[in-house]
């Protein structure tokens, strides 16, 4: 008995490391500020044809509304109540989204504010997504409703009430973010109420969450409302599943408070793989892509069962949160598939790719003073995400996973599932080459002259069609043809001024 016990306790606690995605779907896409209802048509239209796993969705709880600037993206990690109303649509829409997606295996994964409610400095009144009332000084929140007691004003212990050091552990915890007014996740009330608005959502059908500015919360506090959610929908699930947790903690190293301390409740977000990424692509600091070879764990990353990998995300692609300049973004396309194609051929971590929206970038002193700027909108109202004829997406969007050397990147990351990394190649600097076991391989030229070799890919005989120019239609390539021989060995030509300095070849791709 003991040991059955035991057994069915690990089989609980592994449950939060996974994502829940359909068999053979690896990755997650990050539809940042999109809508719901166009969210819903991506699912079924491209998301689940191309083998997506889910989709990282923006806070859907009412926020603050912000008009000075007009409408920052930040005014989502504001939040005044749980009501799913914001600009992405309503509690019906939100509900479509969920189910449409989930009926064709793409898995939704809800941004989840609950560190925080919104800043101290805004006036109360019923500036807000669902015309809520509220008042920040008063620590007023009737929609939930929180009160003076659910906020850490007496915990906090430094002068003026925010965090001051990050070499303090209590105070990064227990003080303002930002001015964000702080909840006391220790009380019980506090605890219930963020569990009672995670369980709305996996009632809905949702499969996990990103908890936003975990770093700022107790690790204990984090688990005690872990403890209260609901298994995940059985129209869904299979009974018993526990919702994916990721938590982002920007941990790059010499702060008080360490990425490890949270691997007890889920995953962690870990920054230091765009930041280092960037950095080699970019051929900074003397690093090369050589130096790639023990990627992952012998980088001083976090162990790969609990990291969730991203190039970049909605923070550091705009100069916030971590990474600094070396974030590598869709304003650098080139470098950029780049580093993304390396993401998703390499075996270490769970993937997140980026979807963005462009926006009227304004330098000063080497800072944006537009990164505040929102969705594209007309007046506030989020437009649509509109389809072009070549597939791309107007409107501002930028869809990156549309782009065809990463949504076939994606789909190289399924083939090669569960193999395992072999047969790494490098000419000492910039130019290299691995595979994964006998599905799938892939070879870089980031250097400055043209790579020209004949490598051991691991795969079988026969002709491949090269999913970064092109894709395998018909029964043909339309971009370019790779040779294996009956040995395994293949020719690679790439020049250093190719469209796209790297080729991948996967065995579904095979002629």
């Amino acid at each position: 008995m003991k040991f059955f016990l035991l057994l069915s306790a690990i089989g609980l606690c592994s449950a939060q490391y996974s994502p829940h995605t359909w068999s053979g779907r690896t990755s997650i896409v990050h539809l940042f500020e999109w809508r719901w209802a166009d969210i819903a048509l991506e699912c079924e239209r491209y998301l689940a044809p191309y083998g997506f796993g889910g989709v990282q969705v923006s806070p859907p709880n009412e926020n603050i509304v912000i008009t000075n600037p007009f409408r920052p993206w930040w005014e989502r990690y504001q939040p005044i109540s749980y009501k799913l109303c914001t600009r992405s649509g309503n509690d019906a829409e939100f509900r479509n989204m969920v189910t449409r997606c989930n009926n064709v295996g793409v898995r939704i994964y809800v941004d989840a504010v609950i560190n925080h409610m919104c800043g101290d400095g805004n006036s109360p009144g019923t500036s807000s997504t669902c015309g809520s009332y509220f008042n920040p000084q008063q620590r007023d929140f009737p929609a939930v409703p929180y009160s003076g007691w659910d906020f850490n004003d007496g915990k906090c212990k430094t002068a003026s009430g925010g965090i001051e050091s990050y070499q303090d552990a209590n105070q990064v915890r227990d003080c303002r973010l930002t001015g964000l007014l702080d909840l006391a996740l220790e009380k019980d009330y506090v605890r219930t109420k963020i569990a009672d608005y995670l369980n709305y959502l996996i009632d809905i059908g949702v499969a996990g969450f990103r908890l936003d500015a975990a770093k700022h919360m107790w690790p204990g506090d984090i688990k005690a409302i872990l403890d209260k959610l609901h298994n995940l929908n059985t129209n869904w699930f299979s009974g018993g599943s526990r919702p994916f947790i990721f938590q982002e903690v920007i941990d790059l190293g010499g702060e008080a408070i360490s990425s490890r301390e949270y691997f007890g409740n889920g995953r962690v977000t870990e920054f230091k793989y765009g930041a280092k990424l960037g950095t080699v692509i970019r051929k900074w600091n003397g690093e090369k892509m050589s130096y790639l070879k023990n990627w992952g764990e012998g980088w001083g990353f976090v162990p790969t069962d609990r990291a969730l990998v991203f190039v970049d995300n909605h923070d550091n692609q705009r100069g916030h949160g971590a990474g600094g300049a070396s974030i590598l973004t869709f304003w650098d396309a080139r470098l950029y598939k780049v580093a993304v194609g390396f993401m998703l051929a390499h075996p270490y971590g769970f993937t997140r790719v980026m979807s963005s929206y462009r926006w009227q970038r304004n330098f000063q002193n080497g800072k944006d003073v537009n990164d505040w700027i929102g969705p594209p909108n007309n007046n506030g109202v989020t437009k649509e995400v509109t389809i072009n004829p070549d597939t791309t997406c107007g409107n501002d969007w930028v869809c990156e996973h549309r782009w065809r050397q990463i949504r076939n990147m994606v789909v190289f990351r399924n083939v090669v599932d569960g193999q395992p990394f072999s047969n790494w190649w490098d000419n000492g600097s910039n130019q290299v080459a691995f595979g994964r076991g006998n599905k799938g391989f892939i070879v870089f030229n980031n250097d400055d002259w043209s790579l020209s070799t004949t490598l051991q890919t691991g795969l079988p005989g026969g002709t491949y069609c090269d999913v970064i120019s092109g894709d395998k239609i018909n029964g043909d390539c339309t971009g370019i043809k790779v040779f294996v021989s009956g040995d395994g060995r293949a020719h690679f030509s790439i020049s250093n001024s190719a469209e796209d300095p790297f080729i991948a070849i996967h065995t579904d791709a095979k002629l």
